[in-house]
């Protein structure tokens, strides 16, 4: 039986389209799509999909207490095992990452721990490194600390553009997340 999962997503939402391509594979049903932004491009690909979504923005609720007591709700009422960021730009606070505790996993495009937070990828080719890459995690309450799940090493090339890694980063991300996911959950159900 697949596992329910939401994904969360703020922007184009191509790791979600690959997430949902794979699901099958992977053993998941996506049953929700959640994002904090009204103009993500990935609330038409779960449309396109089928897959219920639901904008939630602090704007709606008057507080990020009530924004995420509104989320935690919306997972309830669809059973929801597992939620797994893919390119959500807020951070969870406590309270609901206790309420998912060691079931929320994120996709990040370094080799935590270095180059933590949301430009990832810019901060490593800013900084000059020879290797990134990409992490999957599960997400605790600091900032990209969680246990790691899997890593998979990037090359930057001296001729390499920022566009280039970014292009290297995507690639892996979409191999990646669907292979550690699969194995994640396969070893969580014994």
């Amino acid at each position: 039986m697949a596992t329910r999962v939401a994904v969360f997503a703020s922007g184009g939402g191509t790791n979600f389209s690959n997430l949902a391509r794979h699901a099958q594979e992977i053993g998941i049903e996506i049953v929700l799509l959640i994002s904090d932004n009204r103009e993500a491009y990935a609330l038409r690909r779960a449309e396109a999909l089928g897959i219920e979504s639901l904008v939630c923005t602090i704007s709606d609720y008057g507080s990020k207490a009530a924004q995420e007591a509104a989320m935690i709700r919306a997972l309830k009422r669809l059973d929801v095992e597992y939620i797994l960021l893919a390119g959500y730009m807020r951070i969870l606070g406590a309270a609901f990452i206790s309420t998912y505790e060691d079931r929320i996993i994120n996709l990040h495009p370094s080799l935590l721990p270095a180059f933590k937070g949301r430009n990832g990828i810019r901060d490593a080719y800013d900084y000059g490194v020879k290797v990134t890459g990409v992490t999957i995690h599960l997400v605790d309450a600091g900032i990209d600390t969680g246990r790691i799940i899997a890593q998979e090493p990037v090359r930057i090339n001296p001729e390499d553009s920022l566009e280039d890694l970014e292009r290297k980063i995507h690639q892996l991300e979409y191999k990646l997340y669907p292979q550690a996911l699969k194995k994640f959950l396969e070893g969580e159900r014994g």
